[in-house]
């Protein structure tokens, strides 16, 4: 099987989280290929996940996801990365788990399993429903760009909606409205100023305002306004809402969005380790035993214009996933 090749194919295939369709049909045609034996499991519509095992019962899962953040960019490659959306989160990681899953398939080993999953770049529904599947694994090694070095943990995330009502009115006439605006820019003052904990290993809790929306003209005094907003939180996600609530004391309505804990994770001796800013599916992946997160490329470019990712750490990780499960069968 060709690396390089299959990771520019499965880029090429559009799967925007909400349109994973195509792509997982491809994945599912791919593995049967392989003989390996393939459970589709319909999350809502056409999104479904893909479930493959290698003829055992699989102690170890290699686990991933399908969508990727928009806008979809096609695959391209040079001499030393492959570009395109998804390269490295995670199509790149998708191909790199199959060509091990094959490889340890030919070395005869059969007690593990792949998991490919809908929804993470959202609100890992896919991860959710996988949870909810009779298998029961011991490890699970999660996929996304660590730079091929071993995640000893990783933030949480909050996501959430404020929304802020007034009354509007001419904007030569304030006295005669309530501006939806004023409030939430005073609600959202309050949040970016405020400390929201701090984990001596994962650091401290991130504040991200990502959007903000309200009122229908600059002469007109706005009766409705809104903002996402996300937490990379480091201490429990309850305690950072109670605090959020407190802190908003009625002047907006607050919507909870997603929200999963900060992770602690499983390591083993020999592997380069790194703390994780991001957050990841594991939170919602607890019957699939200790979780493990592993993948070639940089964060630091996924989400960009730019995405990419080096041809050698793909090769390189290829052989971490085929030595990490043999490792972990062998505990």
């Amino acid at each position: 099987m060709n690396l390089f090749p299959l990771a520019k194919e499965l880029i090429n295939i559009p799967s925007i989280t909400g349109n994973e369709a195509a792509v997982a049909e491809f994945v599912s045609t791919h593995l049967k290929r392989h003989d390996f034996q393939v459970h589709e499991q319909t999350v809502e519509a056409d999104r479904k996940n893909i479930l493959a095992t290698a003829g055992g019962n699989p102690k170890v899962l290699l686990c991933t996801h399908l969508d990727t953040v928009p806008p979809f960019i096609p695959a391209s490659e040079d001499d030393e990365h492959i570009y395109g959306r998804g390269a490295c989160d995670a199509k790149g990681i998708l191909a790199a788990m199959i060509t091990a899953a094959v490889r340890l398939k030919e070395k005869q080993v059969r007690e593990f399993g792949l998991l490919f999953l809908v929804g993470e770049e959202t609100d890992s529904f896919g991860a959710k429903a996988a949870n909810a599947l009779k298998v029961r694994s011991e490890y699970i090694i999660v996929g996304e760009p660590t730079e091929n070095k071993l995640g000893a943990g990783h933030k949480g995330l909050i996501a959430f909606k404020l929304t802020t009502r007034g009354r509007a009115a001419h904007s030569a006439f304030p006295e005669l409205g309530d501006s939806a605006i004023a409030k939430l820019l005073d609600v959202l003052h309050l949040i970016r100023n405020s400390d929201f904990g701090a984990d001596p290993v994962l650091g401290t809790s991130q504040v991200n305002i990502g959007t903000i929306n309200g009122g229908v003209a600059h002469n007109v005094i706005a009766d409705h306004a809104s903002a996402t907003l996300s937490i990379r939180n480091t201490v429990a996600s309850e305690q950072i809402i109670t605090k959020l609530k407190s802190l908003v004391n009625g002047k907006a309505e607050i919507e909870i969005l997603t929200q999963s804990e900060p992770q602690k994770l499983h390591t083993v001796p020999g592997f380069a380790q790194v703390v994780l800013p991001f957050g990841t599916d594991i939170p919602h992946l607890k019957n699939f035993g200790r979780p493990l997160l592993i993948g070639p490329g940089s964060a630091t470019v996924a989400h960009t214009a730019t995405e990419r990712i080096e041809k050698r750490q793909l090769t390189e990780v290829v052989d971490m996933y085929v030595n990490l499960v043999q490792k972990l069968l062998a505990e």
